[in-house]
């Protein structure tokens, strides 16, 4: 099963759908970083948060970084993100754990606490676009509603959900968005209100898709969720699938990155290094893959700096 995005309108022009599975690429992270369930839960959400973020890109080129930082054992969760549905991520403390909420549920507000949400949209030009807020519930889902209602004066409704196995492997992950569009109809608005207000938990929704859908591609399976979620909404706003997309795990790193990393550490840095250690490793935050750098390598850049 690969992970999948649809796009969707309803037949009144109201608003769009962005609907994702992400089972397979949740999975992928924890597995990279060796998560606790609490870690996974909160990493998850923000890739798929991310994930569909990039899509709302309009440049092919266009990327964006989405920056949750907190006072809570979390520390920090950054994801990165691009209009292709390539996404890479990474939390800072990937054994963080708390005890449940009174509700049973992994408590992923306060694995980051109180802090700041940061995204920043590189669109090509000289200087990328930054905007922060306050973190509304550290829930990701809520403070992603809230920075597109504040610092983009969009109104969008974000769910977001991973369930952990008992083997503390993803059993399921998703991710959905709502936006409006300039001529929305305001019963649109009531229809959505009262649709959301009643709504599972998306996690729930998806596993409902998965028991039923046995030898389905995860494609149909994401169409089958999307009519799932809807199905109670008036049929003037019935969502209708434009296009797919594929949302994956995708790391860019590379030698020539890491290399281009060592020179930005400064001429002073870079002697002390070959001085004391004659050598140099760096570890990819994101797929923590390792980079070996010999002491004529350093010995190399080293001349190029001067």
């Amino acid at each position: 099963m690969n992970n999948n995005a649809l796009i969707a309108m309803d037949k009144s022009g109201s608003f769009r759908v962005y609907l994702a599975i992400t089972t397979e690429m949740v999975e992928e992270a924890r597995k990279i970083h060796d998560t606790t369930p609490l870690s996974t839960a909160g990493l998850g959400r923000v890739l798929t948060g991310a994930g569909l973020m990039g899509l709302l890109l309009k440049g092919k080129e266009d990327k964006l970084t989405v920056q949750f930082k907190g006072d809570g054992p979390a520390k920090q969760i950054l994801a990165t993100a691009n209009a292709s549905g390539c996404v890479k991520g990474y939390i800072s403390n990937p054994d963080a754990d708390l005890p449940l909420k009174e509700n049973g549920k992994l408590d992923v507000g306060g694995s980051l606490g109180i802090g700041e949400l940061t995204v920043i949209k590189d669109f090509g030009l000289k200087e990328p676009y930054v905007s922060s807020i306050a973190l509304v519930s550290g829930e990701i889902a809520d403070d992603l509603t809230a920075y597109y209602y504040i610092s983009e004066q969009q109104n969008s409704a974000f769910a977001l959900g991973v369930k952990i196995d008992t083997d503390c492997s993803v059993r399921c992950a998703g991710g959905m968005v709502i936006q409006m569009l300039p001529d929305f109809e305001e019963a649109a608005v009531d229809a959505l209100e009262n649709m959301i207000g009643k709504m599972p938990p998306l996690t729930s929704l998806i596993e409902d898709v998965m028991r039923c859908s046995a030898g389905k591609t995860v494609s149909g399976m994401t169409e089958e969720l999307l009519a799932l979620i809807f199905k109670d909404m008036p049929e003037k706003y019935m969502p209708e699938k434009l296009e797919e997309k594929s949302i994956a795990w995708k790391c860019d790193c590379s030698r020539e990155r890491m290399k281009k990393a060592l020179v930005t550490i400064g001429k002073k840095d870079l002697e002390e290094i070959i001085e004391e250690d004659g050598q140099a490793e760096l570890t990819c935050q994101f797929c923590t893959k390792k980079y070996f750098f010999a002491k004529d390598e350093l010995l190399e850049l080293l001349e190029q700096m001067k």
